[in-house]
């Protein structure tokens, strides 16, 4: 976690739905540093991930076909 002073510009996941499981990331930081902040929208002041951009890309490539999906 980080608790970075210079503030990122989020973008909310478009996998977020409106029932309050909302993920934000900050792309412009991923491009110029290599290493995505990921954040839970309904507390932006809280705690903020960084993952390794490769691993966040394989991460979302997961999300797309469906690797994670709930029974």
């Amino acid at each position: 976690m980080t608790t970075d002073s210079a503030s990122p510009a989020w973008v909310k996941s478009s996998y977020s739905n409106n029932g309050g499981s909302c993920v934000e990331w900050a792309p412009s930081r991923a491009a110029s540093t290599g290493i995505v902040p990921v954040r839970d929208s309904k507390n932006p002041c809280g705690p903020v991930l960084t993952v390794p951009a490769a691993a966040f890309a394989s991460f979302v490539t997961g999300v797309k076909t469906g690797e994670f999906r709930t029974v």
